[in-house]
């Protein structure tokens, strides 16, 4: 995996954070409107986009183009701008849309640096919540809330019999699927809400956390945050959540190799 140097996050991780107050203050001066709604999908199922959606992603890219001009990016509504260099972001406007239209204030602002493909800094900015998740190393991360920035740990003391799990398919496990795996229906007693689920996770609130259909920009933001903060994440077939899928993150090995073991019917 390759890392940054101690001074390189100083300065990314200081962009992300002013950007994320910058984001908050953009969305109560200007997006906190009536807003239109379109179906990416078209009549073959449901995929929201609005147009603030558009709004956020031309605003972050535009952030970034003035810091970083020569950096690539990658943006869920404005596709790929390429270029020679080895950082590139990863950016989801908003995730959580479907959150957004009807009014919940769950949905954020996502978005990572990844170094050479490897998610390096991480930003999960809830502007209704007015918090947001970030890290500042591999081995720091925080949340700002209420004016102050509080250390981020997964919950260490966590056991698999007593776990806390989220969970949503997200459409994407079928109800034939979803009978392979009773025990992991069983144990889904807590309420899932995107990415404000692995944000919780990284702060303990949450032990597992699993979803399908995950694209690059819902979770690539969300790995240095995990990584930093402690925790396991990975693909339900074990492989690097890196390539987006259907994820799941953990506090430990111990229980990591076990939820794996019981979606191991429908990770295939």
């Amino acid at each position: 995996m390759q890392k940054l140097k101690s001074s390189d996050y100083k300065e990314y991780s200081k962009f992300i954070e002013n950007l994320a107050k910058k984001l908050t203050k953009f969305y109560h001066s200007k997006l906190n409107k009536p807003f239109k709604v379109s179906n990416k999908l078209k009549g073959k199922g449901y995929d929201p986009v609005t147009s603030a959606d558009k709004a956020f992603e031309k605003f972050i890219r535009k952030e970034i183009k003035k810091k970083f001009p020569n950096h690539q990016v990658i943006g869920e509504e404005f596709g790929y701008k390429r270029s020679k260099s080895s950082y590139s972001w990863v950016i989801d406007p908003i995730d959580g849309t479907r959150s957004f239209v009807i009014g919940n204030p769950t949905w954020s602002n996502l978005i990572s640096l990844n170094y050479k493909g490897n998610p390096v800094v991480g930003l999960a900015n809830f502007p209704i919540l007015k918090k947001f998740y970030f890290n500042t190393s591999d081995k720091s991360a925080y949340v700002f809330e209420n004016g102050k920035k509080r250390r981020l740990k997964v919950n260490l003391k966590a056991t698999f019999s007593k776990m806390k799990m989220s969970a949503a398919f997200h459409g994407g496990l079928s109800l034939a699927k979803q009978k392979k795996i009773p025990q992991i229906l069983k144990r889904m007693q807590f309420p899932c809400f995107d990415a404000l689920s692995y944000s919780h996770f990284a702060d303990g609130k949450i032990d597992v956390v699993l979803q399908c259909s995950n694209k690059i920009w819902d979770i690539h933001p969300l790995i240095p945050i995990i990584n930093a903060a402690g925790g396991i994440v990975s693909t339900w077939n074990n492989d690097s959540a890196i390539k987006a899928g259907n994820i799941i993150c953990s506090p430990n090995k111990k229980i990591h190799n076990k939820v794996l073991k019981l979606l191991r019917p429908v990770s295939k």
